[in-house]
């Protein structure tokens, strides 16, 4: 993918990732970049920020019908879609005892929100022959989020899900990518550590913790490579093979990492 005068849908586009990514893909030429987001305020901000190529709109991915009216309004105005980018997503920092209302929002936001964006834009791409579907689905979706269950389901949901279409639509032409960062430094992460999350703080205490920015050079990297895993912490792929060589040392390395820092709150 050569963003060159592409046109680009972001999911959860007002801030972080999402408007990292706009702002990067902007800068490499992209004729158009829609920024959508529940935020719509937000999102018209960071498109404004951006420059003429983008637009910011309000967005709620876990509705169907927006999704597809997002996408038709998308094709109208600029008669194709390049690149949609389902980055959308929600941490709970609850275990099994989270409440359903949490269950069911991870679920409907980190993994029917991509079944949406994918159900609407992939005709398109299809009549074309060709098109870029980027998951956002977390290096929790390939590891574990210590310390939060619905995330964990959710995001593994969401890389099943990726490596489905990849397989299904390649040979269509259609190129599928499952974005999975472990730290950086967003909302979500700075919200959860402020909270005192566990696994927040395994995510602080596993590794470097990256900027949006530099997560959205891997991004451009990794689509220009056509890679399906991008990974901007290139140890998580040693930790998967690790994890699937010895499930059960990885699982005894994570405990023993939560009781040391359970231990320092004593």
């Amino acid at each position: 993918m050569n963003l060159t005068d592409r046109v680009v849908v972001i999911t959860g586009g007002a801030g972080g990732i999402g408007a990292a990514l706009g702002r990067r893909f902007a800068a490499e030429g992209a004729a158009a970049v829609v920024l959508a987001d529940l935020a719509a305020d937000a999102a018209r901000a960071a498109a404004e920020a951006i420059g003429p190529v983008a637009s910011g709109v309000a967005l709620d991915v876990t509705d169907e019908a927006a999704v597809r009216a997002l996408v038709d309004e998308t094709e109208r105005r600029h008669g194709r879609i390049d690149l949609f980018c389902a980055n959308a997503g929600v941490a709970t920092g609850g275990g099994i005892d989270a409440p359903d209302a949490d269950w069911d929002r991870a679920w409907r936001v980190n993994v029917l929100g991509h079944l949406h964006s994918a159900r609407a834009v992939l005709p398109g791409m299809l009549r074309r022959g060709q098109g870029h579907l980027l998951l956002t689905c977390s290096a929790a979706g390939v590891l574990t989020a210590v310390g939060d269950a619905p995330y964990t389901a959710t995001k593994h949901a969401a890389v099943g899900f990726a490596e489905w279409l990849a397989i299904t639509y390649r040979d269509a032409g259609i190129r599928v990518s499952a974005l999975c960062p472990q730290g950086v430094d967003t909302p979500m992460l700075a919200d959860g550590l402020a909270e005192g999350h566990l696994g927040a703080r395994v995510i602080a205490a596993s590794g470097a913790i990256l900027t949006p920015d530099q997560v959205a050079d891997t991004v451009v990297a990794g689509l220009a490579e056509e890679r399906f895993l991008i990974l901007p912490h290139p140890e998580v792929a040693d930790y998967a093979r690790r994890r699937a060589e010895d499930p059960d040392g990885w699982q005894a390395g994570l405990r023993k990492l939560v009781r040391k820092l359970r231990a320092a709150d004593r």
